[in-house]
């Protein structure tokens, strides 16, 4: 998957600082918080459904059948990729289609099993069963509803660059490699879980490779790379009539022709090693136990979080190319509804998938009527074709795949990265190697870590702290009126601190350590927070001790130009008793006057 989102180039500061006063006014405005979780669900059918009308249906119409038709060999292949059957795929695509589309934030999303999620899955029923990972996808749905309820939609859009880079890479590799067996047509009766073990097991097993399976694979991934660039297709067939399903059909019958006709029965097609059925499911809710859960939780979250960012930037790239704008809470809400329901019919995680998505408005769909078609062509599908589905090739499915990771590799954008500062390609390559080497749920937590210790340092970088001596240029100053005056003097036994950015954990620091260094002891240290945007918890108790200790060496503290929302954080917390209302001031102007009347007593 190779993405380029314009959340991810906003400069450093600017992502911060939005980023951080999203946190601080959900902390700091509670009542306007708890409001306005009211309006937080507001899907994208309600608002298009006034305005339907019979040009719209039929583009849309059109656009969900082409979608449909797209779907159903990747929802079979990531169904199989995952360790379980192919209609559970299927039925994820189906039942998590319909619901993130009719109760979803974006008007073209279309949602459904994604590779991203196979090795979480495959991971999660190897050691837990299919039930493990039922009760992971509900609990997975959950955090979802959550997250947009508690407006974190927006947050979700700022996990860095790298960290996705570099786990969507991973997944892509190992992706390429559980299909290598299939691909080859390799005898191997048990394939080690682990990257390492699994290469290993390949190379001792070159001579089991079946020719007739390996040329299936070889020629299905060519069809796929080449069908969009035959000449008729270049006209908009191609669109249409997607690669993977050109391949399928052809393989199948080919398969069926070497098999019946030449006798040729070692390449093993999804009725080989599965019982296919067209029935749907019964709901069914599994036994929770608290230890259940708790076992579950890491893994849950992993789901939770791994959909969320794939299907806001999904969205994301959706909204840049119809020019709309998708309501990020109401999406996961409704990719949460979507996860909790799939695993009751029995199908698996489910996220919006940027192909299918793409699909969809590339042929005309504009409302999320076309995404609820989609899974009604796949229902259609399911219930009186899925039998055909067991003369499937494997190695034909395998090659799927392995086109599949090979578009989620994003390698232009990976190599791109190597060129970037040295915390990014940090963060890039220990994702990716975690992921591969690893699991995604260690890669993922890691990478958030070593993101978060990036952003705090890259954040106390931004705030800059400096001493002004002896006069103020006041061309450079926009909080006060100067008149005729170029310049303000500092008066003798005053010293002026300006603090450019948020005032946290390391301005603080900064200030212990300008102070020692002039160290000498002024009677009044004025302290200018025009640029001040925003104050946090740990800011303000280095601000108090900054304020404690000037007291105890006789040295008063003015404040000078403070921004309305950090002087209402100020007093909340008691400043104005600890410092005096008359030593906060407006701007320097006053502030100064202020210290030569302290001086002067």
């Amino acid at each position: 998957m190779s993405l380029k989102c314009n959340n991810f180039a906003l400069p450093i500061r600017e992502k911060a600082f939005t980023l951080l006063n999203i946190i601080q006014d959900n902390m700091f405005q509670k009542k306007d918080f708890i409001a306005s979780t009211k309006s937080t669900f507001r899907p994208k059918m309600a608002a298009t459904i006034r305005q339907y009308d019979r040009k719209t249906f039929s583009a849309d119409l059109m656009a969900g059948l082409i979608t449909g038709i797209v779907a159903l060999p990747l929802a079979i292949a990531f169904g199989i990729a995952s360790g379980v059957s192919p209609e559970k795929g299927i039925i994820t695509a189906i039942v998590a289609g319909l619901i993130i589309s009719a109760f979803g934030g974006s008007k073209v999303q279309i949602g459904g099993p994604t590779g991203a999620f196979i090795v979480i899955v495959y991971g999660i029923i190897e050691n837990y069963g299919m039930q493990g990972l039922t009760i992971a996808t509900l609990m997975a749905g959950v955090f979802l509803i959550l997250l947009g309820v508690l407006h974190l939609g927006t947050i979700i859009k700022y996990i860095p660059y790298p960290i996705v880079v570099g786990f969507t890479s991973g997944i892509a590799v190992t992706i390429f490699t559980t299909q290598i067996k299939d691909l080859l047509g390799m005898q191997i009766e048990h394939v080690p879980s682990d990257f390492v073990e699994k290469w290993i097991a390949y190379f001792t097993h070159l001579s089991s490779i079946d020719a007739w399976s390996a040329l299936v694979g070889i020629v299905s991934v060519v069809i796929i790379a080449v069908w969009p660039q035959l000449p008729f297709n270049r006209k908009g067939l191609g669109k249409s009539i997607p690669g993977s399903l050109v391949a399928i059909v052809l393989m199948t019958v080919v398969v069926l022709l070497l098999k019946n006709m030449a006798g040729i029965d070692s390449i093993e097609t999804i009725g080989d090693r599965f019982s296919i059925s067209s029935q749907l499911p019964e709901a069914t809710v599994p036994e929770l136990t608290w230890d259940t859960i708790k076992g579950l939780a890491a893994p849950a979250m992993t789901i939770a979080v791994l959909g969320a960012i794939e299907s806001l930037l999904s969205a994301t790239v959706a909204d840049g190319v119809i020019g709309d704008h998708h309501d990020s809470n109401t999406e996961l809400i409704g990719q949460g509804l979507a996860n909790i329901a799939s695993p009751i019919f029995g199908g698996i995680p489910a996220t919006g998938a940027i192909a299918r998505t793409m699909t969809n408005i590339n042929n005309g769909g504009r409302t999320p009527v076309a995404g609820i078609i989609h899974a009604i062509a796949l229902l259609v599908i399911f219930l009186f074709l899925m039998p055909l589905a067991q003369y499937i090739p494997m190695a034909c499915l395998a090659g799927v795949l392995v086109v599949v990771s090979y578009g989620m590799s994003g390698w232009r954008s990976f190599k791109a990265m190597m060129h970037n500062p040295k915390s990014d390609v940090t963060v890039l390559l220990l994702t990716f190697f975690l992921t591969i080497i690893f699991d995604l749920t260690i890669a993922i937590e890691v990478g958030l870590i070593c993101a978060c210790l990036l952003f705090m340092r890259r954040m106390a970088e931004t705030t800059d702290v400096r001493v002004v001596l002896d006069e103020i240029d006041l061309n450079e100053d926009a909080d006060m009126e100067r008149g005729n005056l170029e310049h303000l003097s500092i008066p003798e036994g005053v010293e002026v601190y300006e603090i450019n950015g948020p005032y946290f954990f390391g301005a603080g620091n900064r200030f212990e350590d300008i102070m020692a260094r002039y160290g000498h002891r002024p009677q009044v240290r004025i302290i200018r927070m025009r640029k001040v945007p925003f104050i946090d918890s740990t800011g303000l108790h280095n601000l108090e001790n900054l304020c404690l200790m000037s007291q105890k060496e006789g040295i008063t503290i003015v404040l000078s130009g403070v921004v309305p929302k950090v002087e209402s954080v100020l007093k909340n917390n008691g400043f104005n008793q600890l410092l005096g209302e008359e030593n906060i001031c407006n701007h320097i102007d006053l502030a100064l006057q202020r210290a030569r009347a302290i001086i002067s007593a």
